[in-house]
């Protein structure tokens, strides 16, 4: 089914000859009665990702049902360049870069009360898919600059790395799940906008570079990979 405000966007992009970028925040959730994640997310369309790039944001609820569907719909629908996903990690005063979706362990009930019976994703997936950006060179880069920039493979098993895994799954691994901070001096729209700002086009420089290429999979169909994988391959 085709999710109806997608169409305008179609219609802007073809316009205006560009790639998009998705972002998503989250709705409203426990405390958070306006979640920081969505203030994020509205923060990057006003400041955009440059000339070529439309960014088109969508509010994700809290709840698995909605999230996997409307997740699905816009890869099938907007078909973007590549999607960056904000959620918040409560009491961090961090931006954490997570590398990886896994696909099973999902207990813990969202807001309309609703946990998925299988405790999974998507049935038949792979266990984990890592997403084609390569988080510890760029959090590694970042850090460097004094920024606080940490890379993770653990995203909690919650609604903001189902919908992650979700995206890696429907867009090819060309996904991002970013943590923002909640607490800080970065919880600060002013100075988080920015830095996630330049974070999503370090990542898009990086997708553009020569070292990803296409590979079919039987897993999973035609993935994205990354030649520096390896950096990343977490020690068994």
């Amino acid at each position: 089914m085709k999710l109806s405000p997608l169409t305008d966007c179609e219609t802007d992009c073809a316009m205006n000859g560009g790639e998009t970028v998705l972002v998503t925040g989250f709705g409203p959730f426990r405390q958070f009665l306006v979640n920081p994640s969505w203030t994020a997310a509205q923060g990057l369309k006003l400041v955009g990702l440059g000339d070529m790039i439309d960014v088109y944001i969508q509010e994700l609820p809290v709840s698995y049902v909605k999230t996997q569907r409307i997740i699905a719909g816009v890869w099938k629908t907007l078909q973007p360049k590549f999607a960056v996903h904000l959620g918040v990690a409560r009491g961090s005063s961090v931006v954490v870069l997570e590398q990886t979706g896994k696909n099973s362990g999902y207990r813990d009930r969202d807001v309309c009360g609703f946990c998925p019976e299988s405790h999974c994703c998507v049935e038949g997936g792979p266990e984990k898919l890592d997403s084609v950006i390569n988080m510890r060179v760029v959090s590694k880069e970042f850090r460097q600059a004094g920024e606080d920039v940490v890379y993770s493979r653990d995203a909690g098993r919650y609604l903001c790395e189902f919908a992650y895994y979700c995206s890696l799954y429907h867009g090819e691994r060309r996904a991002a799940l970013v943590h923002v901070p909640s607490c800080g001096s970065l919880s600060s729209a002013d100075r988080l906008v920015p830095l996630l700002q330049s974070l999503i086009q370090t990542m898009l420089e990086q997708l553009e570079g020569p070292c990803v290429s296409l590979q079919q999979t039987s897993a999973a169909g035609c993935q994205l990979l990354s030649c520096t994988e390896e950096l990343w391959v977490e020690p068994s």
